[in-house]
């Protein structure tokens, strides 16, 4: 006699992983769910009363890990977004903008050149504006809103020196920017391909967040803090937030070179 099969949603019930049937297609539409120790993602899959099924964690507090990034700036810099009109300039999966709206942004522009990466729950709000396929550079600052309470910034494959004259349009005069530094896309090319792609040299991300600062007052934007980023990039990458704006009002607020070796020494004290 075959043994009786199961949709998986309703197998989570009857083990008590799930209160119910609907609690039970929401965790698995999260990723939460494995089965004989692979993620399941259909609720009506079939399963035997004999497979492994396992309830992971709870569901992240954000769409992507940059949500938990930008979290931990705003923390580390006092600033509260609370009624701010906002960008987010390489919003990808929208981690950034999903953690704009949690902590209580008005409304998030969210630019990316990339198509269909943006989580389908920010796609259907309606304090989202998403404008996909769309190069920063090309943006009319007027047509998109501007100018902004703050601009957020994390793209990738580009130095941010390429980007700082229409970010600063962005911003305005009163706007804030907290900007992303990856030391892996603002190194060299043979520095980044020496640690495939993982820079690890504390040497280079001083002189890294040294030139993005330079190329920031170059601007006549003052950089009024600096932190590491409270998790890790890809692969293991190391990066930096830089608030531009903020409480730096002159010369004496600027970031100094005390601040960025402070900034390189928490280094070590991440995951």
């Amino acid at each position: 006699m075959a043994a009786a099969r199961r949709r998986l949603d309703g197998e989570l019930v009857r083990r008590k992983l799930a209160p119910s049937r609907e609690a039970a297609q929401k965790a698995v539409a999260d990723r939460r769910v494995t089965v004989n120790g692979a993620l399941a993602n259909k609720p009506a899959r079939m399963v035997l009363g004999g497979d492994a099924i396992e309830l992971l964690g709870p569901p992240p507090k954000y769409v992507g890990r940059g949500g938990d990034k930008l979290e931990g700036a705003l923390a580390s810099f006092g600033i509260d977004p609370t009624g701010w009109h906002c960008v987010d300039v390489g919003s990808s999966t929208g981690g950034f903008t999903d953690c704009l709206l949690q902590a209580g942004a008005t409304d998030v522009v969210a630019i990316d050149v990339g198509r269909a990466q943006l989580h389908n729950r920010l796609r259907r709000n309606r304090r989202v504006d998403v404008r996909e396929q769309t190069d920063v550079r090309s943006v009319d600052p007027a047509e998109i809103g501007a100018p902004f309470d703050l601009v957020v910034i994390d793209v990738s494959f580009i130095g941010l020196d390429r980007i700082l004259d229409i970010v600063a349009s962005l911003a305005g005069d009163e706007g804030q920017i907290l900007a992303l530094v990856k030391p892996q896309f603002e190194a060299g090319k043979q520095e980044a391909s020496k640690g495939k792609g993982v820079i690890r040299d504390p040497e280079i991300w001083n002189r890294v967040l040294h030139e993005t600062i330079a190329a920031s007052r170059q601007r006549e934007l003052l950089v009024g803090g600096i932190d590491v980023s409270p998790i890790k990039g890809g692969a293991g990458n190391v990066e930096f937030f830089l608030w531009i704006g903020g409480p730096a009002a002159s010369v004496a607020d600027l970031v100094d070179e005390h601040a960025v070796n402070t900034a390189i020494e928490r280094v070590g004290a991440l995951p």
